[in-house]
């Protein structure tokens, strides 16, 4: 039986089942990225042994899945409010995807070493790659009719920012920590992700502006169909990638800027329809991906970490992000319900597969640097696929609970949420 084809039977089968009740979904404790996990342990090596990737094989084939749904993920984030919507969040998003992305490495990076015993390198590159908030898994709990009832918007916008912007910014901090694992150039890391960096935003924000003066003149002169339109932002993004990738740039940044910059460019009515699709495409692109990635989890090595996995499990649930949002809350402008919130629901998701597939790729060939961090990432697609719908419920119900009792108890200087 050729693995490729049942992977495509399988991914394809789930999804469509998965559509069919999507509407349902969203109040279920599992998200789709879970069922397709789930499945893929299932068909893996270690229970039906009908697919098998090589060990050779699995860091390219990860790493490009991942960048292209980033990809059309990003795109999705950045379309997802008015531009103008967003200018009360930047500077709280700026603060997490700085400070706080600093410090959530740094104990993803000390979780590791402690509760696991990885080398302290390589501990390093692990917590880099675990960092960033996913944006897949992230829309879960931040969109669709539920999300939109239960939550407010402005906790809403921060955490698909949050997810968006520092999933290209972790580079810099993922090309060190390579180099030091791999005894390379630290001097020479910096500059090349400062590079990618400043070059992907500027490549980002050029071709996405040019490409909303083009559609704003195409709907003008009426030359471009409904059908196209809905389309449009997901080749946008496809586009942007593959030029920013040929400048040795940082596409997954470059397509969010272009996002952002497209999104203001355009008419709001126009955005929408555009926005809509993505989302779609973002929920059930990403099947494949885990459904790979349930195949590939690697039992053997977790079992000789022994019973270390169960604290590092709690530790990454509650220890890598919750101290980070409980420290900044005051600066973030958060009540402590959102605090809570934001601080469990950081998943870890397809960012992470991309750069720890992307490390296995510039050369760094430990075993235990994809035992540690698909470890993390499973854990992350349990824990939050499970939680999404009743995390949401349960902050209604206590900012319900709140709103009859007054507003005694939040901290001075917060803003309604």
């Amino acid at each position: 039986m050729d693995p490729l084809y049942l992977g495509y039977a399988l991914a394809g089968g789930i999804a469509v089942a998965l559509a069919a009740l999507s509407s349902r979904i969203r109040n279920l404790p599992f998200s789709e990225p879970l069922v397709a996990l789930l499945l893929g342990v299932v068909a893996g090596p270690y229970v039906l042994d009908l697919m098998r990737i090589s060990d050779t094989g699995r860091p390219p084939l990860l790493e490009d899945v991942a960048r292209v749904l980033l990809a059309v993920s990003l795109m999705g984030v950045a379309l997802r409010y008015p531009v103008r919507d967003l200018r009360a969040v930047l500077r709280p998003v700026a603060l997490l995807v700085t400070v706080g992305m600093v410090l959530t490495a740094l104990l993803s990076a000390g979780l590791t070493l402690l509760l696991l015993g990885t080398p302290m390198l390589l501990a390093i590159l692990v917590g880099a790659c675990i960092t960033p908030t996913d944006p897949v898994l992230a829309s879960s709990v931040v969109t669709g009719g539920p999300a939109e009832k239960h939550l407010p918007a402005r906790l809403r916008q921060m955490l698909s920012m949050e997810s968006g912007a520092n999933d290209g910014l972790a580079l810099p901090l993922v090309l060190v920590a390579i180099a030091l694992v791999t005894h390379e150039s630290v001097g020479r890391a910096v500059g090349d992700g400062a590079y990618q960096i400043l070059g992907g935003a500027i490549i980002g924000v050029t071709i996405g502006f040019t490409a909303g003066r083009a559609m704003n003149v195409a709907i003008r002169r009426d030359d471009m169909s409904k059908g196209t339109r809905l389309i449009f932002s997901l080749v946008l993004a496809i586009t942007v990638l593959g030029i920013t990738r040929l400048a040795n740039a940082d596409g997954v940044l470059s397509v969010l800027a272009a996002g952002m910059a497209y999104n203001a460019t355009v008419n709001d009515e126009d955005v929408a329809p555009q926005n809509t699709i993505d989302e779609a495409v973002n929920r059930y692109l990403v099947l494949p991906l885990f459904l790979l990635l349930g195949v590939e989890l690697p039992w053997d090595q977790w079992v000789d970490y022994g019973w270390r996995v169960v604290p590092f499990a709690a530790a990454v649930l509650l220890v890598r992000r919750l101290p980070v949002l409980l420290l900044l809350g005051r600066p973030l402008r958060l009540r402590w319900r959102d605090t809570m919130f934001l601080g469990w629901f950081g998943p870890i998701g397809v960012s992470a597969l991309f750069y720890l597939s992307f490390s296995a790729e510039e050369g760094v060939a430990d075993p235990g640097l994809w035992a540690a961090g698909s470890l993390a990432v499973a854990i992350s697609t349990v824990a939050h696929g499970m939680t999404a719908a009743p995390g949401r419920r349960l902050y209604q119900r206590l900012s319900a609970g709140q709103a009859s009792t007054g507003d005694g108890g939040e901290r001075r200087g917060s803003v309604p949420s």
